[in-house]
Order: structure tokens, then C-alpha cells, then sequence
């Protein structure tokens, strides 16, 4: 049984959830999400929650649907009304990013710049060598942050390269001198 699917998720003010057939609409002042259940859980929306219960028909699929579905609509609640946030570091000598536009523009080393192209619904703020990114998908923040930081991940010598904040490197010790 699910421990995730069994707690239900509290409506905060100033969201609108809606039911149309098996696919939950969430509604706020500006941007609206739809999750799509397929038919495979039950879902009981009232005024203040919304929780989400097994079909019997589905037999083992069901549970294991219940939580993921559980989980992405919380996600969905609480990106629409606190967003999520990421944040990675670039570190190296030379290293740096710039935005133009909707365009973040890196340099790491290479012998060009790269050019990213922010998508929609992402908000990138640079300070310093600190990269913050907003936005409502946590899915997308994760997606867009692991693009990034694949350009050029941190090496374990120096630590040079883009990390997330939080992200601990293990450092190597170097060649040492023969003796």
C-alpha cells in the first residue's frame, strides 16, 4: 500500500482544482496545469481537499499509480503557489554566464560560447557566479538544471565546472612527485 497515496492534499486559497472526466485542472490568477489520470485512480475533490483512492478494477497497477499521481498533483499545488526553485554554481577561472534576452549565454572553457535558449515558463537569475532558476513545473526545473550543468560538469581535481548549490564534490588527490 501506498504511504504517499493515502494523505490528502489540502486546496491553499486562490487555486481552483476541477475535475473533467479522469483529468484534473488547476487553475490560479495565471497559469493553468492539467494532469491526466487515465482512469487509473479514483480521485474525490471536495472544497478544501483533494485526495486520491484505488480502483479495484486496476488490481496491482493501481497502487502503484495511487502515490505517483498523489505526488504529481502536490507538485502541482505547490508550484502554483510557491514555485520551485534551483540554484547552481559555476566555478573556474574564466567561467561565466551572461543573459540576453531569453538566451543564457555560457562560458566554460571552451573555445565558444554556449548559447542556451531559455524556455517558457522558466525564470533564470544570475548573481555573481550563482544561476537561481524559478518556475511552476518542478519536472522542468529539474530538466532544465541537469541541462545545464551537463555543458560542463565539475571535475573532481579542481572542482571546475557547474554544480548545484548543495551538491558536494569529491575531491581527488593529483599525480604526486616521485621521491
Amino acid at each position: 500500500m501506498s504511504r504517499i497515496g493515502k494523505q490528502a492534499i489540502t486546496i491553499p486559497k486562490g487555486l481552483k482544482i476541477s475535475l473533467d472526466g479522469t483529468k484534473l485542472i488547476f487553475n490560479n490568477a495565471k497559469i493553468q496545469k492539467e494532469l491526466e489520470t487515465h482512469d487509473r485512480v479514483e480521485i474525490n475533490l471536495t472544497n478544501e481537499t483533494l485526495s486520491f483512492g484505488l480502483k479495484e478494477s486496476q488490481g496491482l497497477k493501481a497502487k502503484a499509480f495511487w502515490g505517483t499521481y498523489r505526488a504529481l498533483a502536490n507538485n502541482i499545488v505547490v508550484g502554483l503557489t510557491s514555485g520551485f526553485t534551483k540554484q547552481l554554481e559555476i566555478n573556474g577561472v574564466g567561467y561565466k554566464a551572461a543573459i540576453k534576452g531569453n538566451v543564457l549565454e555560457l562560458s566554460l572553457g571552451y573555445s565558444h560560447p554556449i548559447d542556451y535558449k531559455i524556455p517558457d515558463g522558466i525564470e533564470i537569475t544570475l548573481e555573481k557566479n550563482i544561476l537561481t532558476l524559478k518556475g511552476a513545473d518542478k519536472q522542468q526545473i529539474g530538466q532544465v538544471a541537469s541541462e545545464i550543468r551537463s555543458f560542463r560538469a565539475p571535475e573532481p581535481y579542481k572542482g571546475k565546472g557547474v554544480k548545484y548549490v548543495d551538491e558536494v564534490i569529491m575531491r581527488k588527490a593529483g599525480k604526486t612527485a616521485k621521491k
